[in-house]
C-alpha cells in the first residue's frame, strides 16, 4: 500500500528543491513545465477535432 503524502512532506520536498536549485532555476523549470502541459493539452484538443471531422 502506498503511504499518504501530507502537507509536511510536501513542504520538506519544496524546501529541498529550493535549496538545491535556487529560486531562479525553479521559476524557469515551472514555466517550462506549464508550457509543456499547455502544448500537450493543445495537442489533445487538435486530435479530438481531427477525429470529429473524420467521423
Amino acid at each position: 500500500m502506498l503511504p499518504r503524502i501530507g502537507l509536511p512532506e510536501v513542504i520538506v520536498v519544496l524546501v529541498l528543491a529550493l535549496l538545491i536549485f535556487g529560486p531562479g532555476r525553479i521559476t524557469k523549470v515551472a514555466g517550462e513545465l506549464g508550457r509543456g502541459i499547455h502544448a500537450f493539452q493543445d495537442g489533445l484538443k487538435s486530435d479530438d477535432q481531427a477525429s470529429d471531422r473524420q467521423a
